[in-house]
């Protein structure tokens, strides 16, 4: 088992910057693949960022390229999404997921945590 926790949400003006934080316990050999998904009201959710564990690969939705950053710290099992230049559009729900063995924007991963709400206001 995995467990993921984020924090880091909260509300800021459009142009501002968040950097969202998700600790990770548990069997963090399971956390192989890493990624931030968001879900807006009345949407589906949908993939923001993903990386690899060591960050070899990663990917990014094209609606946040060149604004968002995905990192992480092994070494205090932490994974980031750092978000400049925010958008109204980019509020939502951010959630954490984990998986040992799939990757991608659009895959479906094990473990998620329990969200952290983004607002970003006009």
């Amino acid at each position: 088992q995995v467990q993921l926790v984020e924090s880091g949400g909260g509300s800021v003006q459009a142009g501002g910057s968040l950097r969202l934080s998700c600790a990770v316990s548990g069997n963090t050999y399971s956390a192989n693949f890493m990624g931030w998904f968001r879900q807006a009201p009345g949407k589906e959710r949908e993939g923001v960022a993903v990386i690899s564990r060591g960050g070899s690969i990663a990917d990014y939705a094209n609606s946040v390229k060149g604004r968002f950053t995905i990192s992480q710290d092994n070494a205090k099992n932490t994974l980031y999404l750092q978000m400049n230049s925010l958008k109204p559009e980019d509020t939502a729900i951010y959630y954490c997921a984990a998986d040992p063995a799939t990757y991608g924007l659009t895959a479906l991963y094990e473990y998620w945590g329990q969200g952290t709400q983004v607002t970003v206001s006009s």
